[in-house]
């Protein structure tokens, strides 16, 4: 029996983190899917990743009030902050398709966003388990395997897109989106390997 408790409120935030960064991921996976008349959504998309940013902070405030923590305070800004980057990430992919008028993106820019939607979901469920710590691995280790396969995705898109585009410009444009997708996928497994380390430390 604590004679002291742990403030608790961490994994309320962290799950309403986790849930904005899916919205996020969805919504990027949605304009490249259906780019049409995206600038709307783009605009939608920045308003997420700003609330994402206040959300972050309000953890932050509440790290530096908090006596007694649930789990290491590093851990605490490691994983708020590692989550925060990934939905940078997702913006900064809508925001490249928005500045270099990308009308029409192509088939594996949308293949690459629907895995970081998978991840962002398997990175809630893994935080939604985090208090108590039942299966919050599996979680990490899936979203680590679809970073792999993001790898192979990109590898493969950008191999194509060196054969087929006779347009440099277009091609410079196409590769950096390519990149800022796969990065996110980096993101997300970063973000997991926190998950994991606080849920080792914690077993």
């Amino acid at each position: 029996m604590r004679l002291i408790p742990r403030e608790t409120k961490f994994f309320d935030m962290f799950g309403e983190v986790s849930k904005n960064l899916k919205e996020g991921a969805l919504l990027l996976h949605d304009i490249l899917k259906h780019p049409d008349h995206s600038a709307e959504r783009i605009a939608k998309l920045q308003d997420i990743e700003h609330r994402g940013d206040d959300m972050t902070h309000a953890i932050i405030r509440m790290l530096n009030q908090t006596f007694i923590t649930p789990f290491d305070r590093e851990d605490i800004h490691l994983l708020s902050s590692s989550l925060d980057d990934v939905l940078d990430y997702v913006n900064a992919a809508a925001t490249r398709i928005l500045l270099y008028h990308i009308a029409s993106p192509p088939p594996p820019a949308a293949d690459l966003a629907a895995l970081i939607v998978t991840q962002t979901e398997e990175l809630s469920k893994g935080v939604s388990l985090l208090e108590d710590n039942r299966k919050v691995l599996e979680h990490c280790v899936e979203v680590n395997r679809l970073e792999n396969e993001a790898d192979r995705v990109s590898r493969r898109a950008i191999a194509e897109l060196f054969e087929r585009e006779r347009d440099p410009i277009q091609l410079i444009k196409i590769k950096e989106l390519y990149e800022v997708l796969e990065t996110a996928t980096d993101k997300a497994e970063d973000a997991a390997n926190v998950l994991e380390a606080v849920a080792l430390k914690s077993a």
